[in-house]
């Protein structure tokens, strides 16, 4: 089968996907973001990469965020958002991170497959992707042309592409202002 054809199905699949996005679980996670004073974001593995762009993104929105784990990190507290993206919902350690932040008073919000597994549970603001997981032994909720959580993965990603475009309209923020927060160390 030609390459070509497997980038097809793959794009397909991520088009039915989105359309399941309910636009209010975008706005009700915009207004969240909008409303903290720092942003934690968390993710592990490829999940987990996607959950670094977004946190990119909002630094150059001019945002205080926090990418969790990296020695620069400090103690959240109330006031805060911890954003965790875990197709499962139930990755041990991001699960302890939420039961952190709401034992401090930060609010939670998740982007993932399962809203009902333990993140979803312990988030105020969720954002439900349809995706296939072998993590979290829950029912997928769509099939998949992929491997593992791979569509999940990407659409994660878009959704956070997303939501800055959403985020940039509310603030007015443009891209040239963003460019301005560009890493110039390359």
């Amino acid at each position: 089968m030609a390459v070509s054809v497997y980038l097809e199905r793959v794009i397909d699949e991520l088009e039915r996907n989105a359309q399941l996005v309910k636009e209010e679980e975008l706005q009700a996670m915009a207004d969240a973001i909008l409303r903290a004073e720092r942003v934690f974001v968390a993710g592990t593995g490829r999940t987990g990469f996607a959950a670094r762009a977004f946190s990119n993104r909002l630094m150059q929105l001019g945002m205080t965020v926090y990418f969790v784990g990296e020695p620069t990190t400090p103690a959240i507290r109330k006031g805060d958002l911890l954003f965790v993206e875990s197709g499962s919902g139930e990755t041990a350690s991001l699960v302890v991170m939420a039961k952190k932040a709401r034992e401090t008073g930060a609010r939670v919000g998740t982007v993932t497959i399962h809203p009902e597994a333990s993140i979803g549970r312990l988030a105020d603001r969720v954002i439900c992707l349809p995706g296939a997981t072998p993590k979290s032994g829950l029912e997928d909720t769509c099939s998949s042309v992929q491997v593992m959580a791979s569509s999940f993965e990407q659409l994660g990603w878009i959704v956070g592409d997303v939501l800055i475009h959403y985020l940039m309209e509310r603030t007015g923020i443009t891209g040239d202002e963003m460019y301005k927060r560009h890493a110039n160390l390359e």
